[in-house]
C-alpha cells in the first residue's frame, strides 16, 4: 500500500495545456475516484501517475518518493484499462501470469500467484480457457487478475466497466469494492459515470477542464456541492437550477423566480443576498406531492414511471423542474400537481462565480 501525491501537476501538448496545476492526495489504502465529463483531464492525470504520459511540470510521488523520471515498469503500479487487452493466443492463466514471466519469476511462484488471484476473482474453473471463450465480465476479471498477481503498491483503473452492459456493470461495481476491501491496496479509479463514483469511492475528485472542482466523501459532495458545476454533475436526475432573486416575504426571506414562484430558502444565507440575483438549487428527490392545499403549482410535461420510482418533468412559472417521487401516481401531461419542498434542502449559488453561498 502507498500514499500517492500529485503536487501542482500540469500537462501540455505543445502550446495547449490540458491539466492545469492539479494537486490531490490519495491516502494509503483508499479507493479514490476521479470523475468528470469527457476531456476534463482525468485519464491524462491517471496516465501521468502510471508513467504513460510525461509530466510537463509539478511532481507525482508514491510514499514520499518522486516518480516523475521513474520508468513505468519500476513504479510498482498495475493498470486496468477500458479494453481488456488480453492476448488471444494465451489461456487465462497465461494472460494473468505474463508480467511475472517477463520479470523472470520462478514458475512455482507464478503458478501460486495466479491460483491465488483466480480464487479471489472466481476464475478457478476458467484458467485453461482462451479469451474468445469468455464473457465480457469474465474478460474484465482476467484483466484485473493480471494486475492482482503483481501485488502492486497502487491499482489504477481507467473506465474498466464502460464496455459492459448495465446489469454486469452493477455486478462488477460490487466485485471491485469487495476486492478493494480484501486487498486494501491504494486504488485510483477513473470514470465519467457519477453513479459509479458515488457507489464505489471513499473519496471523489470532481474534475472539469483540467482543474479539480471539489474533493470529498461521496455524500459530502452530494449534500454540499461547492459550485453549480458539481451540483449539476453529481446526482441523477441532476439538481434543478433556477435563476431568480432573494426577496422579503411574510416569513422573512424567500427565493423569487422569474415566473413569480416563491420558494423557501435558508434564512441565514438569504439575509446576505437580499434583492440580489442568485441561482436556486433543489434535488429532485426533495420534491413531493402535497395534499395540504399549499405547494407550488407544477404543470406536468413528462411522466416517467420506472417501477420503483416516478420521474416527473414539470413547469413552474416557466422554469422546467424534475421531481423524483417514490410513489406511483397517475398524472398525464397537462396535469397540475401541487409540489412541496422538504425543509432545509435548498441550495443557493452565486450566478457570477457559480460558487455555493454559505
Amino acid at each position: 500500500m502507498a500514499t500517492v501525491l500529485a503536487d501542482s501537476v500540469r500537462k501540455s501538448y505543445g502550446k495547449i495545456e490540458t491539466v492545469h496545476g492539479v494537486s490531490i492526495t490519495v491516502p494509503d489504502g483508499a479507493f479514490v475516484v476521479l470523475v468528470g465529463p469527457s476531456g476534463c483531464g482525468k485519464s491524462t492525470l491517471l496516465r501521468m501517475i502510471a508513467g504513460l504520459e510525461e509530466i510537463t511540470s509539478g511532481t507525482i510521488s508514491i510514499d514520499g518518493e518522486v516518480i516523475n523520471d521513474v520508468e513505468p515498469k519500476h513504479r510498482d503500479i498495475a493498470m486496468v484499462f477500458q479494453n481488456y487487452a488480453l492476448y488471444p493466443h494465451m489461456t487465462v492463466a497465461e494472460n494473468m501470469g505474463f508480467s511475472l514471466r517477463l520479470a523472470r519469476k520462478p514458475k512455482d511462484e507464478i503458478d501460486r500467484r495466479v491460483v491465488d488471484a483466480a480464487g479471489i476473482l472466481g476464475l478457478q474453473d476458467l484458467l485453461g480457457r482462451y479469451p474468445k471463450q469468455l464473457s465480457g465480465g469474465q474478460r474484465q476479471r482476467v484483466a484485473m487478475g493480471r494486475a492482482i498477481v503483481r501485488s502492486p503498491q497502487v491499482f489504477l483503473f481507467d473506465e474498466p466497466l464502460s464496455n459492459l452492459d448495465a446489469k454486469l456493470r452493477v455486478q462488477m461495481r460490487g466485485e471491485l469494492k469487495d476486492l478493494h476491501r480484501r486487498l486494501k491496496t491504494t486504488t485510483i479509479y477513473v470514470t465519467h459515470d457519477q453513479l459509479e463514483a458515488m457507489t464505489m469511492a471513499d473519496q471523489i475528485v470532481v474534475m472539469r477542464d483540467g482543474l479539480v472542482e471539489q474533493v470529498g466523501a461521496p455524500l459530502e459532495i452530494y449534500d454540499r456541492p461547492r459550485n453549480i458545476f458539481v451540483a449539476s454533475f453529481i446526482g441523477s436526475p441532476a439538481m434543478n437550477l433556477i435563476d431568480g432573486r432573494i426577496i422579503r416575504n411574510a416569513d422573512g426571506y424567500c427565493f423569487a423566480g422569474a415566473g413569480g414562484q416563491h420558494l423557501p430558502v435558508d434564512q441565514s444565507v438569504a439575509s446576505t443576498r437580499l434583492d440580489r440575483d442568485v441561482v436556486y438549487g433543489l434535488r429532485p428527490e426533495h420534491l413531493f406531492v402535497t395534499s395540504d392545499g399549499g405547494g407550488i403549482e407544477a404543470t406536468v410535461s413528462v411522466l416517467e414511471p420506472t417501477g420503483s420510482e416516478t420521474h416527473i418533468v414539470a413547469d413552474i412559472g416557466g422554469d422546467p423542474i424534475t421531481a423524483l417521487l417514490r410513489e406511483r401516481i397517475d398524472a398525464p401531461p397537462g396535469t397540475v400537481l401541487p409540489l412541496g419542498i422538504k425543509e432545509g434542502t435548498s441550495h443557493i449559488f452565486d450566478p457570477a462565480t457559480g460558487s455555493r453561498l454559505e
